[in-house]
């Protein structure tokens, strides 16, 4: 990797990770509990969301104080230096609520709106993805690529569920009705992890609805870098109201059958 700048955020945000990681797994209470609600009573934060993302914003500031911050437990600042880093402290919080194994931590750098680096780092696995814009993505520092693409009825597909319950409830339609068209579906819990499966051969495709910048930023380039395709709905980037990511011949499949099974919308008989 030749430039320095990326390098530079590349090489804090592994170490960021590392130590959020270092402390979500050594530093967890035994009566762990649920700090605050977002969308919903089950859409929990614990005392330990709020730890690492102070932890990982304190980190880069030090060492880039003039950089700006998106965090999904409320850090929120512009910077003036055209970096933004976007930051999920735990992505998987129920998963880590429980003792699930399928938590990670998500550190995207963006520099002037586009993301340049991402890093993923899954404790409970010892995994660490990271990628940097242009240079292809890795996982404990080799080389991954996506699956080469089976037809669909052989694809392994991921997918999540929106805390909201009319929301989810709209999902499970959607998983429904494309169950019989797929391989199998998995539900891990964490977006994070399930782009970068993605990436690294451990799934077919991968789309879910309600998605936040947070959640998508690290674990789309890395599954980008690594030879997958990603968007929203057709002609449009991931987003809110649908992220997927596939190899790219699942991907060609895969997008437009969402868009026809409406994982775009919540139901009511929209078409629109």
């Amino acid at each position: 990797m030749a430039d320095p700048f990326r390098r530079e955020l590349l090489g804090l945000a592994l170490e960021a990770a590392r130590r959020a990681g270092a402390l979500l797994s050594e530093g967890r209470p035994a009566d762990l509990g649920v700090a605050a609600t977002k969308s919903s009573p089950v859409d929990v934060v614990t005392e330990m969301d709020l730890a690492s993302e102070r932890l990982i914003t304190g980190f880069l500031s030090d060492h880039r104080p003039e950089d700006g911050f998106l965090g999904e437990e409320g850090a929120s600042a512009e910077g003036s230096s055209g970096v933004r880093w976007v930051i999920d402290p735990i992505d998987g919080t129920v998963n880590y609520l429980y003792g699930q194994p399928a938590w990670a931590v998500s550190i995207a750098a963006e520099h002037r709106g586009e993301t340049v680096v991402g890093v993923v780092h899954v404790p409970p696995r010892g995994e660490t993805y990271h990628a940097v814009l242009g240079e292809g993505a890795w996982r404990n520092g080799e080389r991954v690529r996506c699956r080469p693409s089976p037809p669909l009825e052989q694809a392994l597909i991921g997918t999540g569920f929106n805390y909201v319950a009319e929301r989810r409830t709209a999902q499970a339609e959607v998983a429904r009705r494309l169950l019989p068209r797929v391989r199998d579906i998995r539900r891990s819990g964490s977006a994070a992890i399930d782009l970068c499966d993605v990436g690294g051969g451990r799934l077919d495709g991968f789309y879910e609805r309600g998605l936040h910048p947070w959640d998508v930023a690290a674990g789309d380039l890395v599954a980008r870098e690594a030879g997958a395709l990603t968007g929203g709905r057709p002609g449009s980037p991931p987003d809110g109201e649908l992220t997927v990511a596939a190899s790219p011949g699942v991907f060609g499949v895969l997008r437009p059958l969402l868009e026809e099974l409406g994982a775009w919308h919540d139901g009511h008989g929209r078409r629109d």
